[in-house]
Formats: C-alpha cells, structure tokens, sequence
C-alpha cells in the first residue's frame, strides 16, 4: 500500500508559506495516496509552493492533483506556484495548459516572489 509520505513531504517557510514536496512517479496510485493531503493543504493553505524537482512522471489523475487545490487555494484568493519541473514534466505541464492556471518557476527566489508579491 502506498502512503501519502512516500510521495509528500509539507513544511513551513518563513512568511506562512508552505513548501510541499512531491517526488516520483505522481500516477494514479500516487494521486490517491496525496490526495486528501493536497486537498487540505488546499483548504486551510493560502500561499503554496509545489517542489516538483523529484517528480519524474505526472499522470492526468496527478495533474488533477495540483489543479483541485490550486484552484481552490485562488478561490480563496492565494496563489500556487510549481517549482523545479524536470524538462519531461514541464512539458506534460505545458501541453495539459496546467501551466497557464499555476505558475511554473525553476528559481526558488522567484517562486518566493511571486507568492509575496
């Protein structure tokens, strides 16, 4: 059975910023361990950085993934960003347009930024 700290791993960083970070394979089995967890983080979260530098694949149900809470997060006027996509998950980011609802940024100063700004 997978767990939810196999793919996720949450902290706090100055300034009420949470920092999660996903890694492997974000698939279908992966969705459904980080799910509930992203969707708290969602919920209660207002500003939140998404570490994707660990995250080899992403699949449409781990897309779902980081799109339900971004939105959600939005809705409750927060911001999202995506950080450190390797070059093979940026693309997926890109073609499913997910890239166009969460910002995606390969410098964490700038991340950091964005979210403060």
């Amino acid at each position: 059975m997978n767990t939810t700290e196999e793919f996720l791993t949450e902290e706090e960083l100055p300034g009420g910023i949470t920092k999660v970070s996903l890694r492997g394979r974000i698939d279908a089995l992966a969705a459904g361990a980080i799910d509930l967890r992203m969707n708290l983080i969602g919920g209660t979260c207002k500003r939140v950085l998404i570490d994707l530098e660990n995250v080899s694949y992403v699949a449409s149900l781990g897309l779902r993934s980081i799109i339900v809470p971004a939105r959600t997060i939005h809705g409750r006027g927060g911001k999202m960003v995506l950080l450190r996509p390797q070059k093979f998950v940026e693309e997926i980011l890109r073609v499913s347009g997910v890239d166009t609802i969460v910002p995606v940024h390969h410098d964490l100063d700038t991340a950091l930024a964005e979210l403060n700004a």
